[in-house]
């Protein structure tokens, strides 16, 4: 129970120096742009207790529990899983956490409106979560056989530039975003804690540096894939 006071207490420190600066920003504009400003600053300081209060309990909750999950499943999985095993339950994880982050949520039925439902919000969804499941699964088997990341991480840019070309101009942008909403406060926390509890059972003395590069490729996949 201390930990998490503790925890509680740093989070709430980081908040607030994140949130402060923009709100004085924020105010001291408002005072310079408008007359009587005073509803839009009493509206403004509402609005950002509550974006404090819910960020703060976001990263509580990630932090308690989200990153203690995926260490603890990351260490057990190779002790209790075979290898094709191991990957098929990896590869269900980063489905699972795509589906379930909240940016992937909000760029998909933004596509969906934009693109006058071409593109429905299920299949951009589905896509961005088949590129993160497969490419944490290239994460984690390269951890096993001892694969640089570097090889990985060229390979699948070279892929994603060639890909480029040959799809119509509107899907690149997609593309890339599509990438860089896995990289939310769902995902980060569990994949980076997921490959160091891994590391940890199957990268031997190399497992500091095999710990992080997960995320990486996990966002390069639905650039891909999309």
């Amino acid at each position: 129970m201390d930990e998490v006071k503790d925890i509680a207490k740093d989070i709430a420190k980081d908040t607030l120096q994140a949130i402060l600066p923009i709100m004085v920003l924020v105010i001291v504009i408002q005072l310079i742009l408008f007359d009587d400003p005073f509803y839009e600053i009493l509206q403004f300081i509402i609005g950002a207790i509550m974006v404090s209060l819910g960020l703060g309990l976001s990263l509580l909750g990630v932090n308690v529990g989200l990153v203690r999950v995926g260490d603890i499943i990351g260490s057990e999985l190779p002790q209790r899983f075979s290898f094709p095993l191991l990957l098929f339950s990896v590869f269900f994880i980063g489905l699972a956490l795509t589906v379930a982050e909240p940016d992937v949520l909000v760029l998909a039925q933004q596509i969906d409106n934009v693109s006058g439902e071409d593109l429905s919000k299920l299949v951009v969804i589905t896509f961005i979560g088949l590129g993160v499941g497969v490419f944490m699964v290239l994460a984690a088997a390269r951890v096993l056989l001892g694969v640089p990341i570097s090889y990985l991480l060229i390979a699948g840019y070279l892929l994603i530039f060639a890909l480029s070309y040959y799809v119509p101009p509107n899907f690149v942008p997609v593309a890339f975003d599509s990438g860089g909403v896995t990289t939310g406060v769902m995902t980060v926390p569990f994949i980076v804690a997921l490959g160091v509890g891994l590391t940890a059972v199957l990268g031997g003395k190399s497992s500091l540096s095999d710990s992080f590069g997960f995320l990486a490729l996990a966002s390069m996949g639905p650039c891909c894939w999309a």
